[in-house]
């Protein structure tokens, strides 16, 4: 298991050791500042572990060459893309100011970056909120669906899978009562915000749709013979996760570089789960994962979408999502041990 984190712990040592000589040239508090950094890889680790659930469950149906560029570039655009170019972008384009002088300012006057990026923050987690919520509504909300864990909840929602759009129905109507209830100060660009996300999944669920029919291969499979949708796909999935930890490191730092050490070494980790869940097969022996993950992936996406109207605790949110994994996990276990005594019991019913 050591081999799969040994990148892992060279990055963060490396990154403790960044943090060390940023902190021991600057404000002098280097117990509090690598305290800080530790906490931040946690949060991402925590709030981020049914993303590499999700990303193991679409790894395994991809070609090598796709798995190994999602790895490699995938690693790339998640450390230095969401985790530190991605705010900056966003700063810089509610601020009107160039990319350059945002990095300027997330050094130099990290208040008024603040400042820039909390009249971003509602329309982002409004972004976040609704393409997670397609994400799970259209994976239990499907008549076709065999596998089930929460039998009476799930097994209801199967039924719903009758309804045409009735994913998109209940993610516009969760939005626009988030809408009604927010005091942000450009409601509408929360609103937006929140469709582009209903309508972006509806593109990408619709060209991997595509591509299933063309093929006859299930839908991550025939993503990977795509190539490049596949990816887009997992990069958008990973990107909208990483929204509310991004977010969130700023209610425990300011300082851009922190935050950025702190998520990096958090998503490298997570990255190398998701190798060990695809190399492992761990999906397959543990069935219910997949709906732990997308539980959690249903409570992030909910809280996200609270958190417009109302802030809650990122401890909230990497709680459920614990919770959501580690009950699921159990769940296998015990049909696992279950299994080969009803196979004895009832050989005829097992073939």
């Amino acid at each position: 298991m050591v081999r799969y984190f040994k990148y892992d712990i060279i990055v963060a040592v490396a990154g403790f050791l960044a943090v060390f000589l940023w902190s021991y040239a600057g404000n002098g508090k280097i117990v509090h500042t690598l305290f800080v950094v530790f906490f931040l890889a946690i949060l991402e680790i925590t709030l981020s572990f049914d993303n590499a659930i999700i990303n193991a469950m679409r790894l395994e149906k991809m070609s090598l060459k796709w798995q190994k560029r999602f790895l490699t570039w995938g690693i790339l655009i998640a450390v230095f893309g969401m985790r530190f170019f991605f705010p900056l972008l966003i700063v810089a384009i509610f601020s009107g100011l160039s990319l350059w002088k945002v990095g300027i300012l997330a050094i130099t006057n990290v208040e008024q970056y603040t400042y820039y990026l909390e009249i971003a923050h509602t329309p982002l987690l409004s972004f976040g909120g609704t393409f997670l919520m397609m994400l799970f509504l259209c994976y239990f909300i499907n008549k076709q669906k065999k596998l089930l864990w929460i039998k009476p909840i799930e097994s209801a929602l199967r039924y719903l899978g009758k309804i045409p759009f009735l994913s998109v129905i209940i993610s516009s109507a969760m939005l626009f009562i988030a809408f009604q209830l927010t005091q942000t100060q450009k409601p509408m660009s929360m609103l937006w915000a929140g469709v582009s996300g209903i309508v972006l999944f509806l593109i990408i669920d619709g060209i991997s749709s595509f591509l299933d029919k063309k093929t006859h291969m299930p839908i991550p499979s025939s993503v990977a013979k795509g190539g490049l949708v596949g990816f887009l796909y997992l990069e958008l999935i990973d990107a909208s996760f990483s929204l509310d930890g991004v977010l969130g490191a700023f209610a425990l730092t300011l300082d851009i570089v922190l935050i950025t050490v702190g998520l990096m070494i958090g998503a490298m980790f997570v990255r190398s789960m998701t190798i060990m869940l695809v190399e492992k097969r761990t999906l397959q022996s543990f069935i219910y994962l997949e709906h732990g993950a997308h539980w959690a992936i249903g409570a992030l996406s909910a809280i996200m979408l609270v958190n417009t109207v109302y802030a809650t605790s990122e401890m909230l949110t990497g709680g459920i999502g614990l919770f959501c994994i580690i009950a699921s996990l159990i769940s296998s276990i015990r049909y696992n041990y279950r299994l080969p005594k009803e196979k004895e019991l009832n050989p005829k019913r097992s073939t």
